[in-house]
């Protein structure tokens, strides 16, 4: 509640100040990114931190790190794919070899996707700014259509 308090005062703050559409847009989207990310921060610790760890190290040969992760990297469609549907057979993260089964987390929504890819492309070593719904939602379309073939 403090949080969307401060947050609406800022906006507002923002709006008087700049007195532009560019500012209003600037704000609502780093609103938006706020909010992503401190949702997706809770939905990794309660879906993810288990495996890949708080500070994202992974956990020795067993599971990947995300954080300084060339996979993630260079693969954010196959990343937002294997939260929902999981994955099994190697992976190849920073030249170590992983083969342990991910399993998905089918029930998550496409805007929960969204937000913990939000956060982990934005904690540690990665910035690659806000994963925004509508993109997440049809890199899930594509990824469905990929398994069915």
């Amino acid at each position: 509640m403090k949080l969307a308090l401060l947050l609406g005062i800022t906006l507002c703050f923002l709006l008087v100040a700049c007195g532009s559409k560019d500012a209003a847009n600037n704000s609502q989207s780093s609103t938006k990114f706020t909010q992503y990310y401190i949702q997706g921060e809770r939905l990794y610790l309660q879906h993810c931190s288990n495996c890949h760890q708080k500070n994202g190290k992974g956990l020795g040969l067993v599971y990947p790190p995300l954080d300084s992760s060339d996979y993630m990297d260079q693969n954010l469609p196959a990343v937002i794919c294997l939260i929902k549907n999981g994955s099994q057979g190697e992976i190849t993260v920073n030249g170590k070899i992983y083969n342990q089964k991910m399993p998905g987390v089918p029930n998550l929504t496409p805007l929960e996707i969204a937000e913990i890819s939000t956060y982990i492309y934005n904690t540690w070593s990665h910035k690659a700014g806000l994963i925004d719904v509508k993109q997440t939602e049809q890199i899930l379309v594509a990824c469905t259509k990929e398994m069915k073939e």
